[in-house]
């Protein structure tokens, strides 16, 4: 609490007195009054004594010798030292301990007392408030203006932290912003009568507030507008309050005046007259005012570059039209809003609908604003797609407001525009345009007329005209077909319509009565699809898939409301599912649909209600329907539907399990004599026994895939009929494919058996010939002709594999050993192949695979869809070891070319097999690009033009590999190591056929290699240059042919990795040398890059240091050959140096790239010349010792026998 006292504080300095600063605040032990237990001031009566326990006040010369304590020479706000309150306006406002209503009238009763003082501590108030450590002193409120006091106070601004009170976190700073705006309100309010029309306070805040406004510190015009704002909201309310005092007066006045004379008090109405006089005078005050900050501030402010001064103007302007329609709801103000709608920070175009919103839902406003809508409607339409979620919900709900308040002011094309957004994947939005919905099309005008003319027509339930509406705007919705998403965007709005699940039975199963129009076949369908999404929606009580972030947990109401719905529906459909599908039955559609309403029962409602009869009628129905059809998803939703039926949680499980086994019992044996037939017949089948045997099947093979079929042996025919069509090849497509999945199931039942229980050695090794024997078909079945049967069998291929692979043994299942199968490499080829025949692919390719059928973009898609699940799969037995890790070569050379259709897949891949093997994967990248490069090679002979396309797409692949390595290069260190050695080594791999002199047929690969060098330690590029020049040496003087670079390589090197990388067997592009290699006879010239093989040709002295050594006798003596080597070893330095990047990258700690810790010896013949050694780990002092480039001709030396070394 603060007081009316203003000690003044003496500045040292200042000898004559003059008051410096002022202080509004004494401890509270002088201040509180022991008796009132809240602690607040109490006023005093004119004339009556002060209470005894209260000190008396203090003279002016008492307040300035008494207001130094607690606080600093310089005028900074301090608090008390006794008792640690706050002693500043700003100190008590941000504490908010005390009533707003009791500061006020404090500092109200020091501006009585010495306005000067006072008003200075509210000045300082705003200063501090906006985060300034600056104090307004006396002397410089007397005698500087408001600029040159601002100017002063932008000096002394702290511009070390970009934070001031109104953005800094935390709950007390924002508790303080409401305080700070509280504090303004309340301070207006209690100066409404009096303070404010003197002329002095309110000219001298607002023209500080205009000032600080206008200032380049945020701080001071972020502060100084949201005081400004608030300031003019509460002398709105004032001027309101005048206004309405006014009209009082008025007819009070007119009241006196049209008395008789007699009876009229001509001093009453001089005392009204008076009034009303100073009540407009008062008026006209406020009006100044709210002009001076309007036109001062606002106007400047509402297009600030900052977004929250924006928003705070646009907030404010709202709550001044609807508080004081009369006059700020005219286009005058109204544009501003409307050209904010164009704002481009969606914080302030909320602000504005938030604004208009309070406006639309009075209707006693629609006239002012209906040029307001007619301007700015189409605006506002389109901010209902706006980018901002928040934005586009608050323009959704503005709209349907519009609609409320008027129907004719939105267009039809307007409403259609709102309509779609019911189908929208972000939920608010949704919901909201559900609500619009609505609004417009599904809310009962009049509920009397309408249920009245339903008891006439004989209908229970007057909403079937909505219900007819509804199905109407689902199918009108051209661009989307999800009825789920239409449902839940209602849910809120018209749950009453969607759990008339009675109306919308009668509408299917009785007939139109006179009046009524007939549902039409289409409609029909329609009806079913939205009834069966209301039902999901009632009985899971969650959004559908694709809207929300997962199942919420349910509060209590919502839950006994979703087991009241569950009760309900599973009562109706009990009674009315079996005469839905009877009537049905015959049509596939509709029947896939209703058989999902079983599995939203409570199915304790059948035996609870002594309602099997309703039961057995369903499972009749359902038998029916299994005998009819012969549609995967038909006979699939039926499988379902007895799984569910038959749970053992169930008192109905048994009746259930008897239809079904009798059903199972029928096609089974019907199945059997059927493949005897067929088998019999051979290729004189006809194309009844196809049928027979097929439609069989796929009702078997629906069933197998629920339901626990093994002791029917239903593997037997299958597998017969599989070997059949191998041997005979005039097997029908859908007959094999579906014996392929019903053989499928079959195994997996027999697993699911082994797993649950202690089989025996001797039901392992039966289910293991039954697995191996199918493994065998299924792969045969890769070359069949028909592509369907070829995918089938890959996909099956793919996912026994993955069951059955070591990860079976997991989880203390070690028993199931006998049961793990490997892929040998001719399987892994085959199904290399396949995925490299079947999904990297042309579309022309596709075309023509067709057959000539006609595509649209959904055949698109879904071909599209099924190559990207073969891929999938196969991917998945390189990333769980399944497969050979560098058979992904030939999937990663494809990543650039098919990234639109498979980036994320190949991406995933690799990031998943960097996961298990960082060695592994860096030598299978490098092998997919060594692939694409002999693949160049073979197009393009020796020679590459490295300006082409291709070349440049094999650097970007590999760049594009590279950033796949991140910025750990510590981790990745090892494996980039060797991405270069196997690249290098790949480079100088052969030697030209023309003859020694010239360069190596890949070194052009180098260039490649180079993509990878930014993830090289920068000690590590020393030592693969020097590695990439020996390599040359030896291909130089020891050809491939000797064994010298064979005994070379079993060497160990820091470079060198745990395994070898085993010949590309599964590769379809096995790396092979260049036949052209071998009858190219030249190279032609052309102009290329530097450091290309033609500067081997054209560079004068690297074609001496060639041809040089070609002319020497054979009986080379050991000084010659090192000379050579160390002209050769520099040359090829030089090139190789080129082509690496030297990044300015952090030196990381140097570890052992190898695990035994140094270089051996590389060649047993260089033994004693030969060894490199890695220095030892050092801390971070002494790794500025690694900062020179070892690429500089000053780091390395030479030994005695010429070899230049790599120094550490």
């Amino acid at each position: 609490m603060i007081t009316s006292e203003l000690p003044v504080l003496q500045d040292s300095s200042n000898e004559s007195g003059v008051p410096d600063a002022v202080s509004l605040g004494m401890s509270v032990s002088e201040l509180e009054d022991p008796t009132d237990p809240k602690g607040k001031k109490k006023r005093g009566r004119p004339g009556k004594p002060p209470a005894p326990n209260k000190k008396p006040r203090k003279s002016p010369a008492e307040k300035a010798a008494g207001g130094a304590r607690g606080r600093k020479a310089n005028g900074i706000p301090q608090t008390n030292g006794e008792g640690g309150e706050p002693v500043t306006l700003f100190e008590v406002v941000k504490m908010g301990k005390s009533a707003m209503q009791s500061v006020v009238d404090d500092w109200i009763e020091s501006y009585k007392q010495d306005r000067d003082i006072a008003l200075l501590d509210l000045i300082n108030f705003f200063i501090q408030c906006s985060g300034c450590k600056g104090t307004v002193r006396i002397e410089m409120f007397r005698n500087m203006q408001n600029a040159e006091i601002i100017r002063k106070m932008t000096e002394e601004f702290d511009e070390d932290s970009g934070d001031y009170p109104l953005t800094m976190p935390g709950p007390l700073w924002k508790k303080f912003r409401y305080n700070f705006c509280e504090f303004i309100g309340v301070l207006i309010r209690q100066c409404q009568y009096s303070i404010i029309y003197d002329e002095y306070l309110m000219d001298t805040v607002i023209s500080l507030l205009t000032g600080l406004s206008d200032s380049q510190v945020r701080a001071f015009r972020h502060t100084s507008t949201l005081a400004a704002m608030k300031l003019m909201t509460a002398l709105v309310n004032v001027a309101l309050n005048l206004s309405i005092h006014q009209d009082n007066t008025q007819r009070q006045y007119e009241a006196e005046r049209n008395k008789m004379a007699g009876k009229r008090a001509n001093e009453k109405l001089e005392l009204l007259l008076q009034k009303r006089k100073e009540l407009q005078e008062n008026q006209d005050e406020i009006e100044n005012m709210m002009n001076s900050i309007f036109k001062g501030i606002f106007v400047h402010r509402y297009r600030d570059a900052i977004a929250e001064i924006r928003a705070i103007c646009i907030e404010e302007i709202g709550v001044w039209m609807k508080m004081y329609s009369d006059a700020f709801l005219n286009d005058s103000y109204l544009k501003y809003v409307g050209w904010t709608l164009h704002d481009r920070q969606g914080e302030v175009r909320l602000k504005c609908l938030k604004a208009l919103q309070n406006l639309y839902t009075n209707r006693e406003l629609f006239p002012k604003l209906e040029l307001f809508t007619n301007r700015f409607k189409d605006r506002i339409v389109s901010m209902t797609l706006d980018k901002e979620y928040d934005v586009a919900v608050e323009a959704i709900r503005l709209v349907t407001l519009i609609l409320q308040g008027s129907e004719d002011a939105l267009s039809n094309e307007d409403c259609e525009n709102v309509y779609h957004l019911v189908y929208s994947a972000h939920r608010p939005v949704a919901v909201a345009a559900g609500e619009f919905l609505h609004r417009k099309l599904f809310s009962r005008h009049d509920p009397l007329a309408e249920e009245a003319l339903a008891k006439r027509r004989g209908r229970s339930s007057p909403n079937g005209n909505l219900i007819r509406m509804l199905v109407l705007f689902f199918l009108e919705s051209e661009l989307h077909e999800h009825a789920a998403y239409l449902v839940d965007s209602l849910w809120e709005s018209s749950q009453d319509l969607l759990k008339d699940w009675e109306c919308m039975t009668e509408l299917l199963l009785e007939e139109p009565v006179q009046g009524e129009e007939v549902l039409s076949d289409r409609q029909e369908s329609a009806l079913i699809e939205l009834m069966v999404c209301t039902i999901r929606q009632a009985a899971e009580a969650h959004p559908p898939v694709g809207r929300g972030t997962g199942k919420r947990v349910l509060t209590a109401k919502e839950r006994k409301t979703q087991i009241d719905d569950k009760n309900k529906l599973t009562e109706h459909f009990i009674m009315a599912l079996p005469m839905l599908l009877s009537k049905y039955q015959t049509d596939s559609e509709k029947v896939a649909n209703l058989l999902q309403i079983p599995m939203f029962f409570d199915l304790d409602v059948y035996s609870a209600g002594r309602m099997e009869k309703h039961l057995d009628a369903l499972l009749k129905q359902i038998r029916l329907v299994v005998e009819k059809h012969v549609e995967s998803d038909v006979l699939e939703a039926c499988s379902k539907t007895y799984s569910i039926l038959c749970s053992e949680e169930y008192t109905i499980m048994n009746r259930v399990d008897i239809a079904r086994s009798q059903l199972i019992d029928e096609m089974t044996d019907r199945f059997t004599h059927c493949v005897e037939d067929l088998l019999q017949a051979g290729e004189e089948a006809d194309d009844d026994d196809i049928y027979n045997v097929l439609s069989t099947l796929k009702r078997l093979t629906a069933f197998h895939n629920a339901h626990d079929l093994t002791r029917w042996d239903l593997f037997g025919s299958c597998y017969r009929l599989l070997k059949a069509g191998i041997e005979q090849g005039s097997m029908p497509e859908q007959i094999a494919v579906q014996a392929l999945q019903c053989s499928h199931y079959s195994i997996l039942w027999q697993l699911v058996k082994m797993t649950e229980g202690a089989p025996s050695k001797d039901d392992l090794l039966v289910l293991r010939r039954v697995v191996k024997s199918f493994l065998a078909v299924c792969q045969q079945c890769l070359s069949n002709v028909n592509t369907p049967v070829k995918e089938q069998a890959f996909m099956l291929l793919c996912d026994l594999l993955m069951i059955f692979s070591h990860q079976l043994m997991s989880g203390g299942r070690e028993g199931l050993e006998p049961l793990v199968f490997n892929p040998d490499s001719t399987l892994q080829n085959e199904l290399l192949s396949f995925i490299l025949d079947h999904v990297f692919i042309d579309q022309d390719d596709e075309n023509q695979s067709m057959e000539g059928d006609e595509e649209d973009e959904a055949n698109k898609i879904e071909a599209l869809h099924k190559r990207r699940n073969l891929l999938a799969a196969f991917s998945k037995l390189i990333i769980y070891d399944i497969v050979d890790m560098p058979a992904a070569a030939d999937i990663f050379k494809h990543y650039m070319k098919y990234y639109n259709d498979y980036g994320d897949i190949i991406k995933e891949t690799l990031s998943k097999t960097r996961q298990s093997d960082k060695i592994l994967c860096a030598k299978t990248l490098i092998l997919s690009l060594q692939q694409l490069f002999n693949e160049l090679l073979q197009d393009q002979g020796p020679t590459l033009d490295r300006t082409s396309s291709h070349v440049s797409g094999i650097k970007e692949l590999a760049r594009r590999f590279a950033l796949t390595f991140g910025l750990d290069q510590i981790k990745t260190r090892e494996a980039v190591a060797t991405l270069h050695k196997d690249g290098i080594e790949f480079a100088f791999k052969y030697q030209n056929p023309r003859g020694a002199e010239f360069p190596p047929p890949n070194l052009a690969f180098l260039e490649v290699l180079s993509e990878f060098s930014s993830k090289l330690l920068r000690q590590d590029k020393k030592t693969v240059v020097s590695h990439a020049s020996l390599k040359c040496v030896i291909l130089t003087i020891f050809p491939p042919e000797e064994s010298v670079e064979t005994s070379w390589l079993r060497g160990n090197d820091s470079l060198q990795t745990p395994g070898a990388l085993a010949p590309p067997q599964l590769t379809s592009t096995v790396l092979r040398e260049n036949p052209r290699q071998a009858t190219d006879t030249h190279l032609p010239d052309h102009d290329s890059e530097p450091g290309s093989e033609n500067d081997y040709v054209h560079n004068s002295q690297m074609q001496m240091s060639w041809l040089g050594q070609q002319k020497m006798e054979d009986s080379r003596k050991d000084r010659t050959a090192m000379n050579y080597m160390k002209a050769r070893n520099q040359t090829v330095r030089q090139t190789v140096r080129g082509l690496m990047e030297d990044d300015a990258e952090p030196i990381f700690e140097d570890v052992m790239m190898s695990s035994r810790g140094q270089l051996e010896d590389m060649n047993e013949e260089f033994e004693d010349t030969m060894v490199i050694d890695l220095p030892p780990s050092r801390n971070r002092r002494e790794r500025a010792e690694l900062r020179p480039d070892f690429f500089d001709s000053a780091a390395m030396i030479e030994d005695e026998s010429g070899f230049t070394m790599p120094m550490f």
